[in-house]
């Protein structure tokens, strides 16, 4: 079940628009605080532009939603850059877009345009992913039936993972919440009615979106 849509990972693209160059940097973040590092680390690396504009999203429900125009006009800048965010509906996201004036003056509806599109080119290099929910069923085996578990189709939404190779065969099954009991059924059939299972465990993954 999805629960909100962020950024994969960090992005960065660049265009040139009327001679001035757009630099945008994209990077998920889970609070305002590794925001601010990630605006301050940015600043830093190009304090000889003409403008570094932050706008971030925070929350599940979008809670956070801040951005400076950092001596743009006001308004054309980092508010667009916030309106992207929350009309492709991504949050825990930080965006800076850093410009390098070129000496044409773009006007106000220029800067929105320039800003907003920078953004979309960092988000596209970032990829939009939701964030959906998971179990996770630690469980341990007899190498025995662990090939049978390895043999079994467990469905697409289902992985198996961090396997430890000790008297027995531990792993963890991550699945979708809807197949949880299935699966359950599906080892403890394969393990002759033994409670393979040690416990569920709940988590959140992203799930890239098909591009």
């Amino acid at each position: 079940m999805k629960l909100y849509s962020t950024v994969a990972g960090p992005g960065e693209g660049e265009q040139i628009i009327e001679r001035s160059r757009f630099i945008t940097h994209v990077m998920p973040c889970g609070d305002r605080e590794a925001a601010e590092a990630f605006f301050e680390e940015i600043r830093k690396k190009y304090r000889d532009a003409t403008h570094n504009v932050p706008a971030m999203v925070l929350g599940d429900a979008m809670q956070v939603q801040w951005g400076s125009d950092d001596g743009e006009p006001q308004g054309t800048s980092g508010a667009p850059i916030v309106q992207l965010l929350v009309s492709l509906g991504v949050t825990d996201t930080a965006v800076m877009v850093t410009r390098y004036f070129g000496g044409i003056k773009l006007g106000t509806g220029g800067l929105v345009r320039a800003y907003t599109s920078s953004a979309k080119i960092g988000l596209e290099a970032a990829g939009i992913c939701d964030v959906e929910q998971r179990d996770v069923l630690i469980c341990k085996i007899d190498y025995k039936a662990f090939h049978r578990v390895q043999n079994h189709d467990f469905g697409e939404s289902v992985t198996l993972s961090d396997f430890e190779y000790l008297d027995r065969v531990g792993f963890r099954l991550t699945c979708d919440p809807s197949v949880t009991e299935s699966c359950i059924a599906a080892l403890t059939g394969i393990a002759g009615g033994g409670d393979m299972v040690e416990r569920v465990e709940h988590a959140l993954v992203k799930v890239p979106r098909p591009r």
